[in-house]
């Protein structure tokens, strides 16, 4: 039986970390042996969800260095993986480095985010390894349109890059069961409830959101907005819902198990976006009903087409957003029609057909 290691930097709450726990119920292990390793010690969230589902776990890192690249070839070599399928840039980057050579395992690299969203040091590195790879799927079309070598690299060879929707677990999402959120949150029965599911990072914008909120409030006074996520820069983000006079109108939820459980409570899903690659959290709002309201970046215009699952709005402007919002709170018809279309549209995002065309692909290069 081949044998599979799925790598990854992190195994937190974050949007690709999550797509690997939705896949493990579904993948053939009467056909290969899979096992996973990350590397940093203190994003293990889903470790042992993993573990459960019968895979060998292993933390690379600890030591804040590149150790974990010596001991991914030691992996690889006791374990004697045939094949390396790495998530985001760190970790692949890093095992294109360390497994290249005689012998090694065929490489795999789902791209998440598109080309222009790094910081230089991750693009220059991602980009002169990125011939390494054996095959290459993305998660939009519009990050793999992202993939492109500058003019003097041409030259170089592209891997086989194809677009792959990952999709949703539908047995894993189960029905609506909102009840009881809005206490939880403060919020009252019948207050007009935005929220977004997102990490703060830099690319979330949580900035414009806020900024956001206060344009609503003026609109709808007793409007709440519930953010859930953590990362690095919530203490920021905080500030500036102090500065904004927001305190009334946001809410922090900070890391909830339950995100389907608070999304079912929404009257809105919105998402302030600048950079994405195709937002899961965002698919598992509108396979509960909600209508959404995100910016136009990355891979949402994929699954969300203007005036039929949602509405789109251009990144980096607070006003559209506000003014989009507003748009679909105050009309009762269209917040039905688009969260009934937006529930429609996710049905198209299974998770086991892209699991069936990645184990393809395994096949084709391990034969």
């Amino acid at each position: 039986m081949k044998r599979v290691l799925i790598l990854i930097k992190g195994l937190g709450r974050g949007g690709a970390e999550q797509l690997l726990a939705s896949a493990a119920p579904h993948l053939d292990h009467d056909r290969f042996r899979y096992e996973v390793a990350y590397l940093l010690p203190a994003k293990d969230a889903l470790a042992a969800e993993l573990a459960r589902r019968g895979m060998a776990v292993t933390c690379l890192g600890g030591d804040g260095g590149r150790g974990w690249l010596r001991r991914l070839r030691e992996l690889v070599r006791e374990r004697r993986i045939d094949l390396v399928h790495a998530h985001l840039p760190y970790a692949a980057i890093g095992a294109r480095v360390a497994l290249w050579g005689r012998d090694r395992p065929r490489l795999v690299y789902t791209e998440h985010n598109v080309w222009e969203s790094y910081k230089p040091p991750t693009y220059w590195a991602n980009l002169a390894t990125f011939a390494r790879n054996d095959h290459v799927f993305c998660v939009s079309e519009q990050v793999r349109s992202s993939i492109r070598y500058p003019l003097p690299l041409r030259w170089r060879r592209l891997p086989p890059t194809e677009t792959l929707y990952h999709g949703l677990d539908p047995a894993a999402l189960g029905p609506p069961a909102p009840d009881g959120v809005r206490e939880e949150l403060g919020v009252g029965p019948a207050a007009p409830l935005v929220g977004t599911v997102a990490n703060f990072r830099a690319e979330k914008a949580h900035g414009d959101l806020l900024r956001a909120a206060a344009l609503v409030r003026r609109s709808v006074p007793d409007v709440r907005f519930v953010l859930v996520g953590q990362g690095p820069l919530e203490g920021q983000v905080r500030r500036e819902a102090e500065r904004l006079g927001l305190g009334e109108t946001v809410i922090f939820a900070g890391f909830r198990e339950d995100v389907p459980r608070v999304a079912a409570a929404l009257d809105v899903f919105a998402l302030s976006s600048r950079h994405e690659g195709l937002s899961i959290a965002l698919m598992e709002a509108m396979a509960l009903g909600r209508p959404p309201v995100v910016t136009s970046v990355g891979g949402l215009p994929e699954l969300v087409t203007h005036d039929r699952h949602g509405l789109l709005v251009p990144p980096g402007d607070p006003g559209a957003l506000a003014t989009g919002i507003v748009t679909v709170l105050e009309d009762p018809a269209l917040r039905e029609r688009l969260g009934q279309a937006a529930r429609r549209r996710a049905a198209d995002f299974d998770i086991r057909a892209a699991i069936g065309r990645m184990e393809d692909v395994y096949g084709e290069l391990l034969a």
